[in-house]
């Protein structure tokens, strides 16, 4: 026989709102969302020879760019249109601006009492791509964290 209505009724209980383990926001959300930024931010540059970055100027030298570099440049690029797009709108341009701030005072501090060393381009390239990561990571969370200081969920009124 078809389903009564006290079975639809739990199994709207049992699936609803906040209480599914895939709505729930922790500290592995965090975690997955700054791994995703720092893999975008560091194969896009880093100050080895492993980048995308260096691989196109490499490419560039040899005279050997081809369509391998185009789909990788245009892969990387939706992946930062998405990422970008993403934290503008969940932080808006006060909230990066705050948020870079905090993380340069943190470095800043962290070089004051000695813990964090940038003395050299590739020291503070490391440290300044991390931070980048740390606020596209800030970026994605942020409506996650908002939900839970405030109960308010953000919504968008669309685009404009």
């Amino acid at each position: 026989m078809g389903k009564g209505k006290s079975d639809k009724k739990n199994s709207k209980k049992k699936y609803s709102g906040a209480s599914r383990p895939s709505r729930e926001f922790n500290f592995y959300s965090f975690a997955w969302r700054f791994a995703a930024s720092l893999l975008l931010v560091l194969v896009t540059y880093n100050p080895t020879p492993y980048s995308y970055t260096a691989w196109l100027i490499t490419g560039e030298e040899a005279e050997s760019l081809g369509p391998e570099h185009f789909v990788t440049g245009v892969v990387l690029m939706i992946g930062w249109v998405i990422l970008l797009a993403a934290t503008q709108r969940s932080l808006g341009f006060l909230g990066l601006i705050l948020g870079g701030s905090l993380l340069g005072g943190m470095v800043w501090l962290l070089v004051d009492v000695g813990v964090l060393n940038v003395d050299t381009v590739t020291s503070a390239s490391w440290v300044g791509l991390i931070c980048l990561a740390a606020l596209l990571a800030v970026g994605l969370s942020w409506s996650h964290v908002w939900r839970r200081l405030t109960g308010q969920f953000e919504v968008d009124d669309g685009d404009s």
